[in-house]
């Protein structure tokens, strides 16, 4: 971070966070000759040399946090690494214990935040903002007996001893000053933490102060100045600051100075040896002076968490108009749709029945499609509008897209299963395809866990070879069966074949407990083989999009299908390396499900017929229920980081980069290209009019249903900028909404000036338009 500060750096890699003892061994390594050179400790250095001496030294230790992070608290590795810091700060405290009688130093040992039970941290809970803090100090530091009674402001009151007690991450920076001898920072709104400050000692008399309250005193002064000093600078470029605040700080700042300068000319009457005794003035202006630096420090952190209302106001005028435009109820055929499904429910109840068996399976059937709108739109009018506004409900937001998903699956399948038995035929396959895309989901959570975990841990049965090496058999099978429709095929299959093969090598390395053995080649080989069959079924693509335009014909649209799938499926690999062996059932039993939901929207009889926004609300709750299912959430503490390291130990920015994207947001991106395509080719035209049927109007409402989700998350954390969890949930479901939301505008962008144009350009004529 600071790669010029140091007179002696040794930086090691550190966001491999299954990597558990490289910068802890460099440190160790180093520290050892960096405490010989520290000034004030006993050195075996020669004192006629001239080799420099250092008065700070900072080793940071990140095996701990990494244990955290892969494997959690509770875990052997976790013990192991605890035993080894305790043996560090035994060997360095000893140090400073042993360091000259008249030598003051300090070790400080501290973590930046704290950690869930999970080994996450980032959130708002008091197991993540809480962290450690211990101070050591060398004998030379402590005071004779008899030391002055601890400052804790009781003479002023209990919001005065609460500023005392409370110690924030911020307020380390006027106290390590103060220790070094260095002024304050000029931008710090830290306020000194005087318990852990040693007694002063005069170096000219060799005698130590009788008293410590009046330089404590002296030093909060000093840190309050330089406080007031910076709000008091900053208020006059910006407007930020409430003038009414300022002025009640400044009145604070004058009673506790007048205080100050009370004590010191009552404690030079009183004394004749240019000493300070200990004064109740002194320590009332300890107590004023530490609630003037609290209440700086509440003002900066209220000013400075201010949003900007008027820009936040454009945007949402920006999103809704945008949202009003993408609404589906601007097309006829839709608006028309609806109309006649909303009058048909007015008058209902006045439909006279007259007896006859084809008249009540009619009107059963268009109640059922009407319950499965009406449904539809409340599922996604509470996902996403209603739950973006409620902390606890997106922290349950995957098991809440479960059940909605459920629900809507099975009204379907309710309506196939009746129309099949009124008419009296055997219930086919293709009525049980609602009940596929349910339990894949269902079984995919009971029983398919630990993505993004590390498989030498041994604790998900999915990380087993006898688990995630019969799913990738299976992949493998499902490419064969419903990928196979090229003249180039053998080439193609070689290269999904290997890079499978090299895979599984990958994940049977990685599972042993010889950390030597990473499986990064094996994984490298893989994504060479993924990155080959990308490259090649985008350019088997292009030409086909360019042979169907230039010749002006259809036959090829079901070959422009299979590459497109075709990329998707070796992009789906591509998710399997980067997320680890758990994705392999995944992989199997998402491919299920998306073909399941493709043969729906092939249905295009009245009776088994799908309405767009229901179709699209399914593939909506889908998409994202993979995205949960992965061990994903709307959260940043959430993140995978191991995916960038799942072919390498050394970070690369780029790499790295796009491998954790692909991990975090790949499914969404697969899940609605697969969508956009499938809507497209699964339109029917007719040779008169060319009109589209229902599949063509779900992505519309898709896109209508992520501009929904968008638009009221940007309400949301708009409406709770002030509460508790603003950031550690409101926030960070938006920014995941926006990303998404990005995602499906290039998608719908792709879908205007590409697939549109295309196929504008091209003529559907008849039954072999059709047949295509």
């Amino acid at each position: 971070l600071f790669p010029t500060q140091f007179d002696d750096a040794h930086p090691y890699p550190s966001f491999n966070t299954r990597d558990l003892d490289t910068v802890d061994n460099g440190c160790l390594l180093h520290l050892p000759r960096l405490l010989d050179r520290l000034a004030g400790l006993k050195t075996n250095i020669d004192p006629t040399t001239n080799v420099p001496l250092f008065e700070l030294i900072v080793s940071h230790f990140l095996g701990v946090d990494h244990v955290g992070h892969t494997y959690g608290p509770n875990n052997p590795h976790m013990e192991k690494k605890l035993q080894q810091m305790d043996n560090i700060l035994s060997r360095t405290l000893d140090r400073i214990d042993n360091a000259p009688e008249k030598s003051c130093i300090v070790a400080f040992v501290l973590g930046d935040h704290g950690m869930t039970e999970d080994g996450n941290h980032g959130g708002g809970t008091s197991e993540e903002i809480n962290a450690g803090l211990f101070v050591h100090f060398s004998p030379g530091c402590n005071a004779r007996e008899g030391y002055d009674q601890r400052i804790d402001g009781r003479e002023v009151g209990s919001e005065s001893t609460q500023a005392f007690d409370s110690i924030h991450q911020i307020d380390l920076v006027p106290t390590i000053s103060f220790l070094l001898g260095l002024p304050i920072p000029y931008a710090n709104i830290g306020g000194l933490v005087t318990a852990i400050l040693p007694k002063p000692y005069s170096e000219a008399d060799d005698t130590e102060a009788s008293s410590s309250t009046p330089y404590i005193a002296t030093a909060l002064a000093l840190n309050a100045a330089q406080v007031w000093t910076y709000l008091h600078t900053y208020s006059t470029t910006s407007r930020d600051l409430p003038r009414e605040r300022l002025l009640e700080l400044k009145e604070l700042l004058n009673s506790a100075t007048t205080l100050y300068r009370g004590a010191i000319l009552q404690s030079r009457k009183e004394v004749q040896d240019n000493d300070y005794h200990d004064s109740t003035e002194f320590r009332q202006a300890c107590g004023l002076f530490k609630i003037f630096l609290a209440e700086s420090t509440d003002l900066g952190k209220q000013v400075w968490t201010q949003f900007n209302e008027n820009g936040m106001m454009i945007g949402i005028c920006t999103l809704f108009i945008a949202w009003i435009l993408a609404n589906p109820l601007w097309k006829k055929d839709v608006r028309k749709q609806m109309r006649m499904i909303l009058c048909w429910f007015g008058t209902k109840s006045r439909i006279v029945v007259s007896g006859a068996k084809e008249n009540q399976f009619s009107s059963s059937l268009q109640s059922f499609r009407l319950l499965e709108v009406v449904v539809s739109l409340i599922c996604m009018i509470f996902y996403s509008g209603v739950l973006t506004f409620g902390n606890s409900y997106i922290e349950h937001e995957g098991d809440i897209v479960t059940f909605f998903l459920a629900i809507l699956c099975l009204l379907v399948f309710r309506r196939w299963y009746f129309e099949a038995n009124q008419n009296t035929k055997n219930i086919g396959v293709s009525a049980y395809l609602p009940l596929i895309v349910i339990l894949s989901s269902r079984i995919h959570n009971a029983f398919v866990t630990g993505h993004g975990l590390d498989p030498s841990i041994r604790l998900h049965a999915s990380h087993s070879a006898l688990v995630f090496l019969p799913a990738l058999a299976t992949l493998l099978a499902l490419r064969f069966r419903w990928f196979e429709s090229t003249q180039t095929l053998s080439f193609t299959n070689f290269i999904d074949i290997l890079a499978i093969i090299f895979l599984a090598c990958s994940w049977w390395e990685k599972r042993t407990r010889d950390h030597t053995r990473s499986g990064h080649e094996f994984a490298q080989v893989s994504m060479i083989f993924v990155m080959m069959g990308v490259i090649h079924s985008v350019c088997c693509l292009g030409s086909e999009l360019t042979s169907q335009v230039s010749e002006n014909r259809v036959r090829g649209s079901r070959k422009f299908l299979c590459h497109s799938r075709l990329v998707l499926f070796r992009v789906m690999l591509f998710l399997v390396i980067v997320t680890g062996p758990s994705t392999a059932c995944t992989a199997v039993l998402v491919l299920a499900q998306c073909a399941a939901l493709s043969q729906m929207m092939m249905q295009s009889t009245a009776q088994t017929e799908i309405d767009a926004p229901v179709m699209a609300a399914i593939w909506r709750l889908l998409i994202r229920e993979v995205f949960f299912a992965t061990n994903h959430h709307c959260s940043f503490n959430r993140l995978q980081f191991t995916a960038a390291f799942v072919a390498t130990d050394t970070f690369q920015f780029q790499i790295a980069g796009f491998s954790l994207f692909m991990n975090t947001f790949g499914w969404e991106l697969l899940g609605t290209l697969l969508l956009l395509l499938t809507a497209q080719f699964a339109t029917n035209f007719t040779a008169a009019s060319g009109s589209k049927d229902e599949s063509s109007r779900v992505w519309d409402w898709f896109c209508f249903y992520q501009c929904t989700e968008t638009l009221a998350s940007c309400i949301s954390v708009s409406a709770m900028k002030r509460h508790l969890m603003v950031w550690a949930i409101f926030a960070p479901r938006f920014m995941f909404a926006a990303i998404f939301t990005v995602m499906g505008l290039v998608f719908w962008f792709f879908d205007v000036l590409l697939l549109q144009n295309a196929y504008s350009k091209v003529k559907y004529i008849g039954k072999e338009g059709r047949d295509n």
